[in-house]
């Protein structure tokens, strides 16, 4: 028999509801937050309702916006999985840490040991801390969320479309059988084990129901204490699964399904916020890891006016929906366009709660000026850079401007997508040159105006130039001098 790895355990059964456990006193509105930060897995700018989402409805998510702040220009760091989650947990680009790309089942690589995440920074101060669903920062013990300041985990190690199970080369014929087949060798539920990779494992469409089950559970059972709380849910990433009650809910179709069921989740931790009395003492933040696969079609989100999707660098692969409530501190109902990055958390956190930012260098900075909507606030940063590949420096955001370095990427125009959860082939030919766009006139970065601002371009081009200084840059061949290692185990 072929034992699988035990990763992402959660350290207990399902919690009872908030009603049967002992009832704690409300802690006082001014004591430390907790922090719970919801983070999906390719969901587009567009694919809330606030953004224009057509053919499903965000409820939760709508009234997320209603009573805190909703940020149109926040960025992750990276559009793919890994290296994203690596800024998001340590406040650093994931290229200083040597994270690149997506980590997979056969890499050896992982997050280092000597680097502090969120949840360590938050144990610091003594929070309870948890973490459920997708991981992605290395599948070996040594990487897992419990090494890594999480008290509670459980989930899947790297995404729900990991070799050899991925949509395209994996083929069913029944679309309906093909959403409820399990995909074996990427779960690692307590106590599995695997004989037969042909043997249908966990079943994926309960993943966004559980994980929610698993979140809210955990807000009612320390209630009577700070805590952090990181829920990664898998989806929208292909392939797509809901429970079979979902299936059909919206008039969207099977992407449709999931971000109503991730808005269901959602609504869960808001209620037992209620439930138990800390919603005022509570900062939630949600947002996604990149932009969508939008190969896949309608088993793909949308970006609405901006340009490209994930694996790209142009807005509709980095700019993120972000919604932070914060009552009585986070303005309700307000909407920023001041950029920010998922880099700029940690700091942030670390602001709010008292904590000491990490020994070793990081690159984000507090933003909690913005967050609170104090008078003239704006992003710390004097400009956002964002990698690619290999520690590729392919663009960069400083105020209201992005500059593109020469670089080849993939895209869709004049492509035919796939559907039905099967991918379309992406040009992969196709190249920017140097390129300047205003993103307040030009959110969508199909004017040019590089030759018409040569200043701003040579402004742009030397803060490049220190960046590349510090953590390099393959596409004009600077090694940079403050890149570290990533954990590594033998082969």
């Amino acid at each position: 028999m072929r034992k699988m790895p035990l990763l992402l355990v959660a350290a207990g059964s399902l919690l009872a509801a908030c009603e049967f456990l002992p009832k704690a006193p409300p802690r006082p509105v001014d004591d430390r937050p907790n922090v719970v930060v919801i983070f999906t897995d390719d969901q587009g700018w567009a694919d809330i309702g606030t953004q224009g989402a057509v053919g499903y409805k965000t409820p939760h998510l709508d009234r997320l916006a209603a009573e805190g702040t909703r940020f149109t220009d926040f960025y992750a760091a990276q559009p793919v999985c890994s290296a994203s989650r690596t800024a998001l947990l340590t406040g650093c680009y994931p290229n200083r840490l040597g994270i690149h790309g997506a980590i997979g089942p056969r890499n050896t690589h992982g997050i280092n040991d000597e680097e502090t995440t969120l949840a360590e920074v938050c144990k610091s101060r003594g929070y309870a801390t948890a973490m459920f669903g997708k991981w992605h920062l290395g599948y070996q013990t040594q990487f897992l969320p419990g090494n890594h300041g999480f008290d509670e985990s459980y989930g899947i190690p790297y995404s729900n479309d990991m070799w050899p199970w991925h949509p395209a080369y994996a083929h069913f014929e029944d679309p309906v059988e093909k959403r409820k087949r399990g995909y074996p060798d990427l779960f690692t539920f307590e106590g599995l084990e695997i004989a037969d990779p042909e043997v249908t494992g966990p079943d994926q469409m309960r993943f966004t129901t559980d994980f929610g089950d698993r979140a809210a559970n955990f807000v009612r059972a320390h209630a009577d204490e700070p805590f952090f709380l990181y829920l990664a849910h898998p989806m929208p990433h292909v392939p797509l699964f809901t429970d079979e009650d979902s299936i059909g809910r919206s008039e969207q179709g099977a992407y449709g399904d999931v971000i109503e069921e991730i808005d269901d989740s959602v609504g869960k931790i808001l209620d037992a916020l209620d439930e138990c009395g800390i919603a005022e003492n509570t900062l939630v933040i949600y947002t996604s890891d990149n932009g969508p696969w939008l190969n896949y079609g309608d088993h793909a989100g949308t970006t609405g006016p901006l340009r490209e999707g994930k694996g790209t660098t142009f807005e509709g692969g980095v700019r993120v929906p972000c919604l932070v409530r914060y009552p009585g501190r986070v303005p309700a109902g307000r909407v920023s366009r001041e950029p920010w990055m998922t880099i700029d958390l940690l700091p942030t956190v670390v602001k709010l709660i008292e904590a000491e930012l990490p020994e070793q260098t990081i690159d984000g900075m507090d933003v909690w000026p913005l967050l609170a909507g104090e008078p003239g606030a704006r992003s710390p940063q004097e400009a956002y850079f964002f990698y690619y590949h290999q520690n590729h420096l392919e663009a960069m955001r400083c105020g209201p401007w992005k500059l593109h370095f020469p670089h080849g990427y993939r895209s869709m125009v004049g492509m035919t997508p796939g559907s039905g959860g099967t991918p379309g082939k992406y040009d992969y030919n196709v190249k920017t040159g140097l390129e300047l766009y205003n993103l307040e006139d030009d959110i969508s970065e199909s004017k040019d105006l590089a030759a018409e601002h040569p200043e701003v371009v040579a402004r742009l081009s030397k803060l490049a130039d220190g960046m590349r200084a510090r953590l390099g840059d393959k596409l004009t061949e600077v090694k940079g001098s403050e890149n570290r290692a990533p954990g590594r185990v033998e082969k």
